[in-house]
């Protein structure tokens, strides 16, 4: 498995659905004339310092050995005041001073305290450090026993009363990080650090009583401990609100306070993106192919990765900017990269690729360790690709002109570029002149238009557009306000918080085989309003493999997260409660909430399952009228409505009709020819079984073959 590290800077969703397509959706200019210039150079000379680099840079062990032996001196000083101390009381003891009571009893108080003051600021640097140091080589880390070495440091620093560290090492216990699972020790940690006021720990209790793992499912309380984690500033806890009263889970509906505690997660997270952070995850649903995970297209392969890789190499300057573009942002299961992002841009740059000289262009803007802060060298670029007419680099010098980078502030040029980009349907151009109109910068404020651009843009995805078209719907500026409408966006924004890149991690655990692990951080991700956590959670609880869930509550809470996934709509999930309720399992069985579960998903989501269980239970009058005519129907549809429903409404299809015609001719109902011939119609050429006309017959034949050999036999 490829490693995995989810970087903190990163660009919006938009740049990568944009005029430079990723891995899965290859295409672009191809045959652009380009002259030798400056990007061959550059990426020749970048060539070979990636290559001399050493992308798995360890922190070394020597290191952590200095660094321990630095931060044991401090130690040895506390033993020498300590020892002081001591001989000082021997001596007051063996010469019996003659002094005031009051006097000496007030200058040893002094001074004790003074020697525990210095030990103890002594002892909490030495945590401080501690901690950092461990802090640093995770966020360094590229292997197994480097995060292991940070953990250790973070254990000491935890140890030594660290808040800090012990609540980075509750959160390792409780998900698992580094295969250090321990939920028990996880809440132990986190019941101290609630004492100490910890709103994480009151956000961690609160999910773990929400669910009943390792401690007593207790909804009421969680809801305290969410309260409290909210007062304390848990964004988690916050958005868990939001959800909670949004939904009407164990409260009761208001949209109005959900839209409190939702605008101030959508605040902080709109705030991150306007700096360059946050950057959206790849959800995979582990129900749609759970025998094949490897394959699922949301994460990329690293047999394909490498073909692609070979493609690059060879000069395929579409891939090239492609895996250009996935390193500059971490997609598709890579680590963010940014030595690797450009000097795929480089060798494409110097192929005459306008995507990826704006691509460039933006690193430069935005500055990186591979590609430092420069204006200048962004405008370079970005001017290299507007004149290709590139909606990237066109809306790159609207943003230098706007921000006045390099260049003096000119709204009337940042405008023309934003429209040029807007035109060619460039996103983040659609939102920029959004927000001109909005903010009124170099024209007249005008909501309509601002709701328009806001709009067009939040279409394709982009964040911050539909943060503003929010914070509209929310205020009633220029447009309707509208309560739900509100919500439902700000939560769009929410769910782009870097506590979604728990998707990555739990998904890698599942296929790992670490379930438990996997299970808690879906769960947590469910608890916050995830739909497809909520999905995934229920699949893995399902399957009985999880062991932090009582057996005896794995099926009512599986049901539960169904429930709400189904709400959000999902129609697997849809089709999954009403099996629930068929089979009873984790409820009373309950065939009319079955039917109409199923009737639900038939309705709003065309699922062609749900048609065919709700054709069976026609067919047998399962919690609805027996009606023939309109099973019938039922598996039409769902052969009709899927390829993968053809052989099974078929061969259903045939037990019922071959049955039904048993049940007339062999116990000598009387039955016409007129109703022999109504009751076959379904053979006429245009239904879906007149393709299998000839299976139809063998099987017909046969069956009527082996009920006249056993009324013989008998």
């Amino acid at each position: 498995m490829m490693g995995l590290v989810r970087g903190a800077d990163a660009w919006e969703e938009q740049e990568d659905a944009g005029p430079s397509p990723c891995i899965a959706e290859l295409g672009g200019p191809k045959g652009v004339a380009y002259r030798p210039g400056a990007p061959d150079i550059e990426a020749e000379r970048h060539n070979k310092k990636w290559k001399e680099r050493n992308v798995t840079s360890q922190v070394s062990v020597k290191e952590i050995k200095q660094f321990l032996s630095d931060i044991l001196e401090p130690r040895k000083l506390v033993k020498v005041i300590n020892k002081r101390e001591n001989r000082l009381e021997k001596m007051k003891s063996h010469h019996k001073l003659r002094m005031k009571g009051f006097q000496y009893k007030d200058l040893s108080k002094r001074h004790k305290n003074y020697l525990k003051e210095q030990a103890k600021k002594m002892f909490t640097d030495e945590g401080d450090q501690l901690f950092k140091m461990g802090m640093k080589i995770l966020q360094q880390s590229k292997s197994q026993k480097q995060k292991a070495e940070a953990y250790i440091l973070l254990a000491k620093a935890a140890d030594m009363g660290h808040l800090k560290a012990m609540e980075k090492v509750a959160d390792a216990l409780l998900f698992g990080n580094s295969g250090m699972q321990n939920v028990p020790a996880a809440i132990q940690l986190y019941k101290s650090l609630a004492k100490e006021g910890s709103y994480k720990a009151q956000n961690a209790l609160g999910f773990l009583s929400s669910y009943g793992i390792g401690m007593e499912y207790n909804q009421a309380k969680a809801l305290i401990y969410y309260t409290f984690g909210s007062a304390g500033g848990s964004i988690m806890s916050q958005m868990i609100l939001g959800y909670r009263y949004f939904s009407g889970i164990n409260v009761l509906q208001d949209c109005e306070v959900a839209l409190r505690y939702y605008k101030k997660v959508a605040d902080y997270i709109a705030d991150n993106l306007e700096k360059g952070g946050g950057i959206p995850v790849e959800k995979v649903r582990l129900a749609e192919r759970p025998e094949n995970l490897s394959s699922n297209s949301e994460i990329l392969d690293w047999e394909i990765y490498q073909y692609y890789r070979f493609l690059a190499e060879r000069g395929d300057v579409q891939i090239q900017v492609s895996l250009g573009q996935l390193h500059l942002m971490g997609r598709k299961g890579l680590a963010q990269d940014y030595y690797k992002a450009l000097y795929y841009f480089l060798k494409a740059a110097k192929a005459g690729s306008a995507n990826a000289m704006a691509f460039i262009g933006k690193m430069y803007l935005d500055g990186n360790d591979a590609a430092p802060q420069n204006n200048a060298t962004a405008f370079k670029y970005f001017s290299m690709a507007a004149r290709k007419g590139n909606a990237i680099g066109l809306h790159g010098l609207g943003l230098l002109y706007f921000y006045g980078k390099g260049v003096p502030v000119n709204y009337t040029e940042a405008l023309k570029y934003f429209r040029k980009a807007a035109e060619k349907g460039w996103p983040n151009a659609q939102f920029q002149l959004g927000f001109m109109y909005y903010s009124g910068f170099g024209l007249w404020k005008d909501y309509k238009l601002a709701f328009k651009y806001f709009y067009l843009a939040s279409q394709s995805g982009q964040p911050l557009a539909i943060y503003y078209l929010a914070e509209m719907y929310a205020t009633g500026t220029g447009v309707l306000r509208s309560c739900r409408a509100a919500v439902e966006l700000y939560k769009g924004v929410c769910e782009l918080g870097h506590w979604a890149e728990k998707f990555l991690t739990a998904y890698f655990a599942y296929k790992d085989g670490d379930i438990d692990a996997s299970l808690v951080q879906y769960a947590l991700l469910a608890e916050m309003g995830y739909e497809v956590a909520q999905s995934n959670s229920a699949f893995i609880l399902e399957s009985k493999k999880a062991k932090v869930i009582e057996k005896a509550k794995v099926y009512p809470m599986a049901l539960l997260l169904w429930n709400r996934a189904a709400i959000q709509g999902n129609a697997f999930a849809r089709v999954k409660i009403g099996d629930y309720y068929y089979y009873g399992y984790g409820t009373k069985k309950d065939y009319q909430a079955a039917a109409t579960h199923y009737s639900i998903a038939v309705d709003k989501h065309q699922s062609a399952q749900a048609m065919f269980n709700l054709a069976y239970m026609h067919e047998h009058g399962l919690g609805i009228a027996k009606d023939i005519h309109m099973a019938r129907r039922l598996y039409d549809m769902a052969a009709q409505t899927s390829p993968d429903a053809h052989l099974p409404a078929l061969f259903a299809l045939l037990k019922m009709e071959t049955l039904h015609l048993l049940q007339d001719v062999l116990f000598l109902n009387n039955v016409s020819c007129e109703q022999f011939t109504t009751s076959w119609k379904w053979t006429e050429s245009d239904h879906t079984l007149s393709l299998y006309w000839d299976v139809l017959a063998i099987v017909l034949i046969v069956a009527v073959l082996i009920v006249l050999l056993r009324n013989h036999v008998g």
